[in-house]
């Protein structure tokens, strides 16, 4: 039995899910005549109460769609040292819309409107870029899945809003937030310019995320989805999966972020283990002592068929999901008690 914990997107799609999409309507979506696309695109703008959505293959595509529509070249936007727009997204950022960024470091992809304000260029200096955009992350990746506080977003959109800066939300994991927190979806429509979220991570789909966003943007979120490459045709039997996940695999997310908690608590607990990040979602970070090195514990995990990643500094992750079944869980924290009970990595 092997155990695949190194992200949510190594998820194959339940028998359910395929006999759904094998049975879905499909068009031409280039020409928007796919109609099962058109009936996700019209869910998920419904449920964030905002005015349209734009299925696009991946979520890199759509945050740098996103990006792209909301800045021009030369401009700065604000985000996180741990930002997926700017670790993780091949230098989109400026390769694509000839944007840069002004980085906030602060623990766990989290921070707050003071320093949102402090990092905004003045707009009379003529020497710095101009600030137009901030981007936050909700959950955090690099963050070990933190999510971040409704009533600190809304300070952040009121400095958006005084300092008329645009306001996007990379919301790949932002099922996870709402499931943990008891955020409604429309709480964050309310708040921003655009948002994507991604249906390959938590939701167990094998492709596919979301841009949705307001009205005035979505003819050049269609014009730039294009020019990316990411017109499909008959892409409604991705975006069936995407129907039937939220149709159904919501509520299992609840029991990804218990697993991930009972994992983070015995990890707390052994003997080879430096220090473990907040866990409130279904993503666990934890940093192993200097005698024990990133990759001997990796190859030791493998050889005992667990699969998971480093993220560097010696720092390794952990990440639940729908294919992370009961028995999987039941066994991989046996190994950990064994491993600790019997000193195997001395």
């Amino acid at each position: 039995m092997e155990i695949n914990l190194i992200s949510d997107t190594i998820t194959k799609p339940s028998k359910g899910m395929l006999n759904f999409m094998y049975d879905s309507n499909v068009g031409d979506d280039v020409f928007k005549q796919d109609p099962t696309v058109n009936e996700l695109e019209k869910k998920i703008s419904s449920l964030f109460g905002m005015d349209c959505a734009l299925f696009f293959p991946s979520g890199t595509m759509a945050n740098q769609s996103a990006i792209n529509i909301l800045t021009i070249p030369g401009d700065q936007l604000i985000c996180s040292k741990y930002a997926h727009v700017y670790n993780y997204e091949g230098g989109g950022v400026s390769f694509n819309s000839g944007v840069s960024c002004k980085l906030i470091n602060k623990p766990r992809g989290l921070f707050n409107h003071q320093d949102v304000i402090d990092a905004i260029n003045p707009p009379d200096f003529y020497h710095s870029p101009n600030t137009s955009l901030v981007c936050i992350e909700n959950t955090t990746n690099k963050g070990g899945g933190a999510c971040w506080d409704l009533d600190e977003i809304k300070k952040i959109k009121k400095v958006c809003n005084k300092n008329n800066l645009k306001f996007h939300l990379d919301g790949a994991r932002i099922w996870n937030a709402c499931v943990e927190k008891g955020y409604e979806y429309s709480d964050f429509g309310k708040l921003f310019d655009t948002i994507s979220v991604c249906l390959s991570k938590g939701l167990g789909c094998p492709v596919g995320s979301i841009l949705i966003c307001k009205e005035k943007y979505f003819q050049k979120a269609l014009k730039i989805r294009k020019i990316f490459g990411g017109g499909m045709r008959q892409s409604g039997y991705l975006a069936a999966c995407g129907i039937y996940a939220l149709d159904n695999n919501i509520k299992g997310l609840s029991h990804d972020h218990r697993r991930a908690k009972e994992i983070s608590n015995l990890l707390k607990e052994s003997y080879f283990v430096e220090e473990v990040y907040p866990v409130e979602t279904n993503i666990i970070i934890f940093k192993n002592k200097n005698q024990f090195s990133t990759q001997d514990f990796i190859n030791f995990m493998d050889h005992n068929g667990v699969k998971l990643i480093g993220m560097g500094d010696n720092k390794l992750r952990l990440v639940t999901h729908a294919d992370y079944t009961a028995n999987h869980h039941e066994k991989f924290m046996n190994l950990l008690s064994k491993i600790n009970a019997e000193n195997l990595l001395m």
